[in-house]
């Protein structure tokens, strides 16, 4: 909103200079984008009155006049503006005059001497007018500084305004604010009282009273609408942004400005019978004030009367029954619109209204006589005219309510961080115009018919704290308790794990939870995904279940980029079909660790031959991050390659997968080689074993080596679950190191050679000791696998 200084000092003017106003409504809420200068800085320049002149004799297009400009004896000064009329009055820059980038110096003019300049708005920087001279009101006095006469060290200040803040959507509301925040008090003139004239009326009939409660309307007659707006209302209109079109067009403009009520005039002549306001009909069609044609949509509210709509309700007024300059009688209309009727209609129709901006927000419910009150003061003193009765229609239930609000000054300082006293805080409401009754410890507060934005508790403290002033608030050190965190051995933080991973040689990507429908069906076989009600675009409408469609659209984009070698790995959340409904849940949106490897297992060198990463590179990355309680067992995955991948298992417990890609996937998403991908759940990769004590063992080891003969289907990682079960205490380790199948050994069978590393504590070992832990093992090996020693 741009409003002139003046203005607004004319409602409320405190002891503040430009600077320190435009400061303190930055900080109150109200904040300034831009401050203009009317006109730019310029002296010497006073109000001149032609007294005579006569054309230039060596030019066509000159005249030599004679000016008045209060000094006694008249300047000549050749000037050659066409609109020169003598006994007019123009603005005169004197000899030593500074105009915006000249000086004003004697000088002559085609062979004629000229001691001044007759000046346009042009020159003076008000305007890009080039016409001719800017011509003055005949009461302009002579002599008069033009700065001091126009009020040209006026400014114009833009303010932007948060939706919430309609109240302000005006020069009264801005001056409530001032008024509020330094204390001097705001003169805001009630309109005087006219003598109703005639007794002509119009009826009014709300067909729509959810949409519009309140309606006020009022003719006057024998009005003169070719009457000229005050060059003070075009000034101040001007300075505000709004251009001058006729005078009762500017009068319900200045009366929105002023007060922030929207009025419209029609032309009563043009109106048949009764007023309606109503939604609209089939196949109703409206030409707006600004030309366009309208096919009203069912939920745009219509002002109309007996035969036909007359305009836009709230947003701008038709064609057909606005006023012109052969306008008598004008219906005024004044009235309230409830917020939802109005917000959005101005822009499904691309194009936007001043009356539109403040009714989507909130106009004032009980300002509507006032304007109308307002209006027609200005029309009679400007236009002439005589005024009828009002015809006030409203339905009392349908319009908005302004409860208390409870509001307790403990909680007021607890939130705001310091000390204020409760009678500041009172004092504080009742300046921004809230009644204020003391209810035990608390306030009831009920906020004026203005304040749309006044519901809650919270809402008053924040209007606490601008009238207390933000820049009053002094910074104060945090102060909380800092307590020292257990700590567990048997937890690894999770900036470890990626530091951990990082060490390995993995990148780490952050990709988005949203994500194509399409890598939930290929990468996690969801088909009913958590779909999102408004995705910010197609390929991001669903939650993710798995990091993995992440990983692979990151090593998608390394290979459009001729990346040889990819390895990279995500932490995230994932989203369980169930998470919408339970987002508390943490097992509705479980966290994970994926990673993925490509290409070569290591950066090319000399010292090691190239080869493609494989399932077991990634597998030691897995056993390391888990430790020893990691198992690997086969398993098929929709995302995985059906033969070479596994389900990650933990004291038991699937806690993720693992394998290559699947080749139909590879080629869908043309990755070339397979990568090889994990994911495991965060919690089972965060927890570590913790070291167990024990001695140094002095006494040599004993190795032994066994080959058990085993059934194709039978795991080695089965058979050293069943070992190391069956061990007594001085077996240390057994570790498969050869796999056989062939001669020797039945065609549906392997033979699994493992090494046993056998040590006591205390002692060299005896043969006996040493058979009898080998038998054991055997024996297990024979029992629970069926297995047999390879002879």
């Amino acid at each position: 909103m741009q409003f002139s200084e003046q203005w607004l000092r004319s409602l409320c003017n405190p002891a503040l200079d430009s600077d320190a106003l435009c400061h303190l409504l930055t900080m109150a809420g109200l904040e300034v984008e831009e401050v203009d200068a009317v006109a730019p800085p310029f002296t010497g320049v006073v109000v001149g009155q032609i007294v005579s002149f006569e054309k230039h004799p060596n030019a066509d297009k000159l005249r030599v006049c004679r000016v008045d400009v209060g000094q006694g004896e008249p300047l000549q000064i050749v000037c050659g503006a066409p609109n020169v009329v003598e006994g007019m009055k123009a603005p005169c820059a004197m000899v030593g005059a500074k105009l915006p980038g000249f000086e004003i110096k004697p000088a002559k003019l085609r062979g004629m001497e000229s001691f001044g300049m007759m000046c346009s708005a042009d020159e003076l920087g008000m305007t890009q007018d080039h016409d001719g001279l800017l011509v003055l009101p005949d009461d302009a006095p002579v002599g008069m500084n033009i700065r001091e006469y126009l009020s040209l060290d006026d400014k114009k200040i833009t303010i932007k305004l948060t939706p919430n803040r309609a109240d302000c959507l005006s020069l009264a509301g801005v001056a409530r604010e001032l008024a509020a925040l330094t204390g001097t008090p705001a003169e805001i003139t009630a309109p005087r009282s006219v003598e109703v004239g005639h007794a002509q009326q119009r009826a009014v009939v709300l067909d729509a009273p959810e949409g519009c409660p309140r309606y006020l309307g009022r003719v006057i007659t024998g009005v003169n609408a070719k009457a000229a707006t005050p060059d003070w209302m075009k000034a101040r209109l001007a300075r505000c942004g709004v251009r001058s079109i006729s005078a009762a067009v500017d009068i319900t403009n200045y009366v929105m400005l002023e007060l922030g009520q929207p009025l419209h005039a029609f032309d009563n002549a043009r109106l048949q019978g009764a007023i309606h306001v109503r939604w609209p009909l089939a196949g109703e069609k409206l030409t707006l004030l600004n030309g366009q044609e309208i096919s009203p949509a069912a939920n745009m509210l219509l002002i109309a009367d007996e035969a036909r709509a007359l305009a836009l309700a709230g947003v701008m007024g038709g064609a057909d029954s606005g006023v012109s300059d052969e306008t008598t009688e004008i219906f005024l209309e004044s009235a309230f619109f409830q917020p939802d009727a109005i917000v959005g209609r101005a822009r499904a129709l691309n194009f936007s209204s001043d009356a539109s901006h403040r009714f989507e927000r909130g106009v004032d419910f009980e300002l509507a006589p006032q304007a109308m009150a307002r209006a027609t003061q200005l029309i009679l003193d400007i236009c002439g005219g005589s005024a009828g009765p009002i015809t006030d229609a409203m339905v009392a239930d349908k319009l908005p309510q302004r409860p208390a609000v409870s509001f307790r000054p403990a909680r007021a300082r607890k939130v705001l961080g310091f000390e204020i006293a409760d009678e500041q805080i009172e004092a504080s409401l009742r300046l921004l115009g809230m009644q204020v009754e003391q209810k035990g410890e608390a306030l009831e507060v009920t906020p004026p018919s203005y304040r749309f934005d006044i519901v809650i508790e919270e809402d008053l403290i924040e209007e606490v704290a601008r009238v207390y002033g933000y820049d009053n608030i002094q910074p104060l050190p945090p102060k909380g308790p800092a307590n020292m965190l257990a700590s567990t051995e048997t937890q690894r933080p999770v900036h470890r794990l990626r530091r951990w991973l990082a060490a390995q040689d993995y990148q780490e990507v952050i990709s988005y939870a949203f994500v194509d429908a399409a890598w939930e069906k290929d990468f996690a076989g969801n088909s009913n995904p958590v779909k999102l009600a408004n995705p910010i675009a197609s390929q991001m409408s669903v939650m993710r279940s798995s990091l993995l469609g992440g990983l692979v659209g990151a090593l998608s984009a390394n290979l459009r980029r001729r990346a040889s070698r990819v390895r990279l790995f995500e932490v995230g959340r994932c989203f369980a079909s169930n998470a919408a409904e339970t987002p508390l849940d943490p097992a509705a949106q479980p966290q994970r660790v994926a990673g993925l490897a490509w290409g070569a297992v290591a950066p090319e060198q000399w010292g090691q031959a190239a080869r493609k990463v494989d399932f077991f590179d990634v597998k030691r990355d897995v056993e390391r991050l888990l430790g020893e309680r990691a198992e690997f067992v086969a398993a098929k995955n929709p995302a995985l390659h059906p033969g070479r991948s596994a389900e990650i298992k933990v004291n038991g417990i699937v806690t993720g997968f693992m394998g290559e890609l699947h080749p139909a996937l590879v080629q869908s998403y043309e990755l070339g080689n397979a990568p090889v991908v994990f994911e495991l759940d965060l919690a089972a990769a965060l927890a570590v074993s913790v070291p167990a004590h024990a001695d140094l063992l002095r006494h040599p080891a004993v190795l032994r080596d066994l080959a058990i003969v085993l059934k194709q289907e039978v795991s080695a990682a089965d058979l050293l679950r069943v070992l190391r079960a069956a061990a007594i205490e001085i077996v240390r380790t057994v570790d498969v190191f050869d796999v056989y199948a062939g001669k020797g050994v039945a065609a549906d069978h392997k033979s699994i050679a493992l090494r046993v590393v056998l040590q006591h504590t205390e002692r060299t070992l005896e043969e006996t000791e040493i058979d009898n832990a080998m038998r054991a093992l055997v024996s297990a090996a024979e029992r629970e696998l069926g297995g047999q020693l390879r002879a």
